[in-house]
């Protein structure tokens, strides 16, 4: 256990504050809201709670989070690191972390999340100024994932002269990755930036989708997904009513049914053993949508990948309610997080574990 803790720190999409204290108030009661910036917050814990220190704060929205040392100030990258390490003291520490609060939202002025050069700077400051650099793991570098049960020094700049520091032990894959920031390029070849989604969506929650494996994608136009689950080597049948991208249709792979998925018949599914859904709507159509076909008899859809868009920050309090309902249609795995990547929504992931219905 760790000794005492007075403040958590958390990471994630600028607009989805609300919805993190939204959580946190409803699984966390006694945590209390404290200095915030968009992006960024933190909460003050009880007096003498005592957390362990991959202690998961179980939240959808929340893209980071560890226990907070404090604020760092200072003219330049390497004044903020002694800093740091002064605020760090003798913890332990194997692995940096370093990443930029998020200053707009996806999509805004052409924003994505990602590790900047600023934080590329902050890194080396903090590797450089290291009062025990023999206790860094060997080989540490940025854009390397830590390992379970390491220990993390967190830096993230709040703004141009601050920096606040904090400090985790890596659990779950995203605690692996500073900020839990994910490192793709979109392809040249692309036809939107849904690639980039479904790639994060496919790495994120490790499905253990086969190459060769058929796949149903519904809300495919206009191919940018298709394209990331095709080059895994699925059969991918897109499920859309407007047009798919030329590039997309070449693909002997893919095929393209130009209508609503309401008005598929179901036995274009009796073959598929996924199914990923994207579509323009309020979460309870898209769950409409898809329970009307994993639960029908002659079809027998092992895991899912679902985008549930939230055309308003509120539906965010509901979001217990929709995995309910996915776990209702018989999958006992199910779990949720805004993706870096996603703009207004986030992301399930479904499974039956094992899978009882294979023919």
């Amino acid at each position: 256990m760790l000794p005492k803790q007075q403040f958590l720190f958390v990471t994630c999409q600028v607009g989805a504050e609300k919805a993190v204290k939204g959580e946190v108030r409803r699984r966390w009661p006694d945590f209390r809201a404290a200095f915030a910036r968009p992006g960024f917050l933190t909460f003050k814990l009880p007096a003498g709670l005592g957390l362990p220190g991959d202690f998961d704060l179980e939240s959808v929205f929340t893209r980071a989070w560890g226990f907070s040392l404090g604020k760092a100030s200072g003219p330049d990258p390497e004044t903020l690191a002694r800093a740091a390490w002064e605020l760090a003291g003798d913890r332990p520490c194997e692995r940096i972390h370093a990443w930029e609060r998020d200053r707009f939202e996806p999509g805004e002025h052409r924003f994505e999340p990602s590790i900047t050069p600023a934080a590329v700077a902050a890194y080396a400051a903090l590797r450089g100024t290291c009062p025990r650099p023999q206790a860094l793991a060997r080989g540490d570098h940025l854009a390397e994932q830590a390992r379970p049960g390491d220990w993390v020094l967190d830096c993230i700049l709040i703004d141009p002269g601050q920096w606040w520091v904090g400090w985790h032990r890596v659990g779950g894959l995203p605690s692996r990755r500073p900020g839990g920031l994910m490192h793709l390029e979109l392809p040249p070849e692309a036809v939107s930036r849904a690639w980039l989604k479904m790639e994060e969506a496919l790495r994120w929650s490790q499905l253990p989708i086969s190459e060769g494996a058929r796949c149903v994608e519904i809300g495919s136009a206009p191919g940018g997904a298709s394209q990331a689950l095709l080059a895994r080597g699925l059969e991918v049948l897109g499920i859309d009513p407007a047009a798919m991208d030329p590039a997309v249709l070449a693909q002997p792979r893919f095929r393209h049914i130009r209508r609503r998925a309401a008005g598929v018949p179901r036995r274009e599914f009796r073959k598929a053993r996924w199914l990923t859904a994207d579509m323009n709507v309020a979460p309870n159509y898209t769950l409409d949508v898809v329970e009307s076909i994993v639960t029908h008899a002659e079809v027998n859809i092992r895991g899912l990948l679902l985008t549930l868009k939230l055309p308003e920050w509120t539906l965010a309090e509901h979001v217990p309610e929709y995995l309910e309902r996915v776990r209702s249609w018989g999958y006992n795995t199910v779990l949720a997080r805004q993706l870096q990547y996603n703009r207004r929504e986030f992301c399930v992931a479904a499974l039956q574990k094992p899978f009882r219905r294979e023919h």
